[in-house]
């Protein structure tokens, strides 16, 4: 999943800007992403870490698709969403852009799983062996009707204190489900991701979830991924082992709605 770094994006902002018209938009999300490149690549440099270990998804959820088409002008190819509804339509709108790729990363109800296993390269946050049945269905579906033409990879949603109410599996319960979702012949496990428990010291909480993820790839080498971090925490993820920062806010700006 290799991407235009970020470093190269300035010099394409003048021809985004043509093609799209809107020169403020352009210059405050090439800004913006050239602001996480320095911030990414110190974070490795104090981490004695490749740069290139480290992707930057941004979160499009809330935004338009015209910032999107910005942003894959600028270089970027995967997009983060949350909400089935709002990114199904962004899917469908921006069908024109052949390199593309979707990533789910909120929380997903069944009853939604089989449409978003129609158009999504990834989804985070499976944490049950139901919501992985069900995606699995979805996927096979969609690659018989050639809708994809790849396995679903899916990363698990680690619960760091236990609290599933809020999403995750436990830790107990992660090796079963592990086992369970590399067993299912539609989805590929890609690794893990959290969000560090509220109130938490996210130092404390990426290091728990390194020290998960350790164990994880002793039995399951492919679970590379270790999704963790977010706008305001990507340093102390970084220093433990993230390989996928998740940003919105730091990249995007505000939010320019907030019900919906």
């Amino acid at each position: 999943m290799t991407e235009t770094p970020i470093a190269a994006t300035a010099s394409a902002g003048a021809e985004v800007a043509r093609v799209t018209g809107d020169e403020d938009r352009v210059a405050e999300l090439s800004a913006s992403l050239a602001a996480l490149g320095d911030r990414i690549h110190a974070a490795c440099r104090a981490a004695d870490r490749d740069p290139r270990t480290v992707r930057l998804l941004p979160v499009t959820k809330f935004f338009p698709a015209s910032d999107i088409e910005i942003l894959y002008g600028l270089g970027r190819r995967e997009f983060g969403e949350s909400r089935e509804q709002e990114a199904a339509a962004k899917v469908a709108q921006l069908g024109q852009l052949s390199q593309i790729r979707w990533e789910f990363i909120g929380r997903l109800q069944r009853n939604k799983a089989k449409s978003v296993a129609r158009w999504a390269d990834t989804v985070y946050s499976v944490d049950s062996d139901r919501l992985a049945t069900t995606l699995d269905a979805g996927a096979e579906a969609a690659l018989e009707a050639g809708e994809r033409y790849t396995p679903l990879r899916v990363l698990l949603q680690v619960s760091l204190d236990g609290d599933t109410a809020r999403g995750g599996v436990t830790e107990a319960d992660l090796p079963a489900l592990a086992d369970r979702v590399a067993s299912l012949p539609s989805l590929q496990l890609g690794g893990l991701m959290a969000i560090p428990p509220l109130e938490s010291d996210p130092e404390a909480a990426f290091a728990q979830l390194q020290s998960v993820h350790s164990y994880l790839l002793a039995s399951h080498p492919e679970a590379r991924e270790l999704s963790a971090g977010m706008s305001g925490d990507l340093e102390a993820a970084i220093r433990h082992g993230s390989t996928c920062v998740r940003v919105g806010t730091a990249l995007m700006g505000a939010r320019p709605i907030t019900s919906a």
